[in-house]
C-alpha cells in the first residue's frame, strides 16, 4: 500500500519535512484514488518533487485548522471537491440534501456552501502574500459571470468574488505543473499571463491580440439577450484546444481574461498520470466514522479514457474534460487492473471501466488534431457525423485481455453507454460482448424524454434511436438466454418542458411498460447552454423563445406524472390532470 500524502504536522514529520511546497485544500474527504480530482493533482505534483500536504474538509470554526501545516513555500490550491459545493450541499428544489457521498461516514455539512469562495477568503485572511490557486468542477464552470440557480441572480466571475490570484479550468494537470514550475523559478504571480487552460484578471487588455470580448457583467447581468450573446461567443472557444481563443469579459474596472484550453494529453501521457503511485483508499481517520461511501462505488473500478464529444445541453463536461476524447493505452489500464486484482481485499469484481461513455474509448476524429473541435457541427447531433469513428474493436480486444488476468472474475459497465451509437452494423459485436459478459443485470442508459422539442433542447437524440436500441438489447439477451434489464434515466423540468409533455412521456413509457426510478429534476448548471435557457427563456444560439417551467409546485408535478406508481405522487398526479383536464385519465393511472 502506498503512503497517502499527509494531512497534519505530525504526518509530515514522519516524512522527514519540516515544511511544505504546496498545500491542496478540497471540499471533498481525503481519498487517494485517480477518481478525486484533488488526489490527481497532489500526485501530479508529488511527481514533479514538489513537497505536497492535503488538508480535506477544514473546520471553519478552528481559525487554526487552515494553519495546520504551516504556510507552503509556493502556493495553496483550493477545490470545492468532486462536485460543486451547492449540488452536493442541496437538492433541485433547493433543499439541503440529507448526507454527502463524498464526506466520512456520508455526514452532511462538512463542505461550505460555495466552498471555493469561503476557503479562499480564509486562507486570505490566514496568510500574508501566499498565492492562492483555484480550481476543480465549481471554480471551472463559474469561471466567466454564469447564472446562479440557488440566488437566481447572475453572479461575478468566482475569480474576483473568491480574491484568488489565478483560476484553473478543465482537468488541471499541465497548467498546475506549469504555474508551480513558474513560481519556483521566482516569477510573480501576477505576471502569468500565458498559461492555457488558466483564468486571470487585469486592469489592462493591450497585451492579448486576437481575443474576443464578450458582453461585460455588467451587460450580461441585467439584458438577457446580452448573457446569451456572451455565452454565444465563449461557447466555441472554451472546447477548441487548437483553435480556441482568448475570451475578455470586463467587470466595472477590470477583465477577466479566460486563455485557451490545454491541449489534449498524449497517451503516454495519461497513462503516467493513472499509473502514478496512488494510495487507492481513503485516509485512516475516517474509518471510525465508516469511511467514504462515494470511495465504495469506484474502489474498484478503472478510467479508461476522459472527454465526450455529445456536448448534451445540460452537461458541463464539455467545458471541463472536453470534447475531444483522449484515451489510455490498453498496456497502461491493464498494468492498473493488474496490481488491484493483486490487492487482498480484491473481491474478484471490476465494478467499472469506461469513461463518461463506456463506448467512447479510443474514439477519434483526424480534424481533432489540426483543427480541434468543429465550431458549427457537432458530433452526435442532430445525427452521428460521419468523421467520427468509434473503434469498437479495441474496447472489445481490451475486455478479453483483462478478463485473462488472474484474479478478475467479472469486469462490468458501471457508467453506462451512449445508445444511440449501438444502434448499427458496426455495433453488433461490441452490444453482443457487453450484454455476454459486461452487465451486471443492469446497464444504465439515458434517453432523457421522449418528446422531439424537449430532446432538440437538450441535444439529444431522438425516442426512436431508443426504442430501436430497446429492441437489440432485448433481441441480443434472448439470444444469450439472460435476463437483464435497462435502468433508464429521465430528466424531468428542463427548458422547453411542460406538465403536458410530462403527461405524454408517462403515458409513452406506460405503454412500453417502462417505470423509470431514475428521475433528475433538472438543475441548470452554470455555463451549460441549457442553464442559458432556463435563465433567459431563448435558445441561446438561435434565439428561438423556448418554455421554462420555474414554479417549484408545477416542477413537482411533472416528476410526480413521470413516477405515477409512487404512492406519495398519487395527489400530484390526480392535481395534474385536473389542471390539463384530463381526469378521464384516472383510470388509465389508477384502474384496477
Amino acid at each position: 500500500m502506498n503512503d497517502l500524502l499527509p494531512t497534519t504536522k505530525v504526518e509530515m514529520s514522519k516524512r522527514g519535512w519540516s515544511s511544505l511546497d504546496i498545500i491542496i485544500v478540497t471540499g471533498d474527504a481525503y481519498v487517494d484514488h485517480p477518481s478525486y480530482g484533488a488526489a490527481v493533482i497532489s500526485r501530479v505534483l508529488e511527481a514533479e518533487g514538489y513537497k505536497v500536504g492535503v488538508i480535506a474538509q477544514p473546520d471553519l470554526n478552528d481559525p487554526d485548522d487552515l494553519k495546520r501545516m504551516g504556510k507552503p513555500r509556493l502556493f495553496f490550491g483550493v477545490t470545492a471537491g468532486n462536485l460543486d459545493s451547492m449540488i452536493a450541499n442541496y437538492t433541485a428544489n433547493k433543499k439541503f440534501r440529507s448526507g454527502d457521498e463524498y464526506s466520512p461516514g456520508g455526514i452532511k455539512g462538512l463542505r461550505p456552501d460555495r466552498a471555493t469562495l469561503i476557503y479562499t477568503n480564509k486562507l486570505k485572511q490566514a496568510f500574508d502574500n501566499v498565492p492562492v490557486v483555484i480550481g476543480g468542477i465549481e471554480a471551472g464552470m463559474r469561471r466567466l459571470a454564469h447564472y446562479d440557480y440557488w440566488s437566481d441572480t447572475v453572479r461575478r466571475s468566482i475569480l474576483l468574488d473568491s480574491k484568488a490570484d489565478i483560476l484553473v479550468y478543465g482537468m488541471g494537470e499541465e497548467q498546475i505543473v506549469e504555474i508551480a514550475r513558474h513560481l519556483k523559478n521566482g516569477r510573480d504571480i501576477k505576471d502569468l499571463n500565458d498559461i492555457r487552460g488558466t483564468v486571470i484578471v487585469r486592469n489592462c487588455i493591450d497585451a492579448f491580440k486576437s481575443a474576443v470580448e464578450i458582453p461585460s457583467f455588467e451587460e450580461v447581468a441585467c439584458d438577457k439577450d446580452k448573457f446569451n450573446e456572451a455565452f454565444r461567443l465563449a461557447y466555441p472557444e472554451a472546447a477548441n484546444p487548437v483553435h480556441g481563443r482568448v475570451i475578455i469579459q470586463r467587470h466595472a474596472r477590470r477583465f477577466v481574461i479566460q486563455l485557451p484550453p490545454t491541449r489534449p494529453l498524449s497517451q503516454s501521457r495519461m497513462d503516467s498520470i493513472y499509473e502514478l503511485p496512488f494510495a487507492r483508499s481513503p485516509h485512516p481517520g475516517y474509518r471510525k466514522a465508516g469511511g467514504v461511501p462515494g470511495f465504495d462505488t469506484v474502489k474498484h473500478s478503472v478510467i479508461t479514457h476522459r472527454g465526450c464529444p455529445g456536448e448534451c445541453s445540460f452537461c458541463s463536461l464539455y467545458a471541463h474534460q472536453g470534447r475531444i476524447v483522449q484515451s489510455r493505452s490498453a498496456g497502461s489500464i491493464l498494468r492498473e487492473l493488474e496490481a488491484m486484482a493483486s490487492q487482498p481485499d480484491f473481491n474478484g469484481t471490476i465494478t467499472d471501466i469506461g469513461g463518461p461513455t463506456a463506448n467512447m474509448y479510443e474514439a477519434h476524429c483526424e480534424l481533432w488534431k489540426g483543427k480541434g473541435a468543429c465550431r458549427l457541427r457537432r458530433c452526435l447531433f442532430p445525427d452521428r457525423c460521419k468523421n467520427l469513428k468509434l473503434r469498437p474493436s479495441r474496447t472489445i480486444d481490451l475486455w478479453k485481455r483483462a478478463s485473462l488476468i488472474k484474479g478478475i472474475k467479472h469486469i462490468f459497465v458501471g457508467s453506462g453507454v451512449r445508445y444511440d451509437l449501438l444502434n448499427d452494423k458496426e455495433s453488433d459485436e461490441f452490444l453482443k460482448h457487453l450484454c455476454a459478459s459486461h452487465v451486471s443485470g443492469q446497464l444504465k442508459v439515458a434517453p432523457e424524454h421522449t418528446e422531439p422539442h424537449i430532446l432538440d433542447a437538450m441535444g439529444k437524440p431522438r425516442f426512436g434511436a431508443y426504442e430501436l436500441f430497446i429492441h437489440r438489447f432485448d433481441a441480443v439477451n434472448k439470444a444469450l438466454k439472460k435476463k437483464q434489464f435497462l435502468v433508464n434515466y429521465f430528466i424531468s423540468g428542463h427548458p422547453g418542458a411542460t406538465t403536458e409533455d410530462a403527461l405524454k412521456l408517462s403515458l409513452k413509457l406506460k405503454k412500453m411498460r417502462i417505470y423509470p426510478e431514475q428521475i433528475q429534476d433538472y438543475i441548470p448548471l452554470p455555463m451549460t447552454a441549457s442553464g442559458a435557457m432556463y435563465y433567459t427563456g431563448k435558445d441561446p444560439f438561435s434565439g428561438r423563445r423556448i418554455y421554462v417551467e420555474k414554479s417549484p409546485r408545477a416542477r413537482r408535478l411533472q416528476r410526480a406524472l413521470i413516477q405515477y406508481k409512487n404512492d406519495d405522487n398519487k395527489r400530484y398526479v390526480i392535481e395534474a390532470l385536473r389542471l390539463l383536464g384530463r381526469m378521464d385519465l384516472m383510470n388509465e393511472f389508477y384502474g384496477q
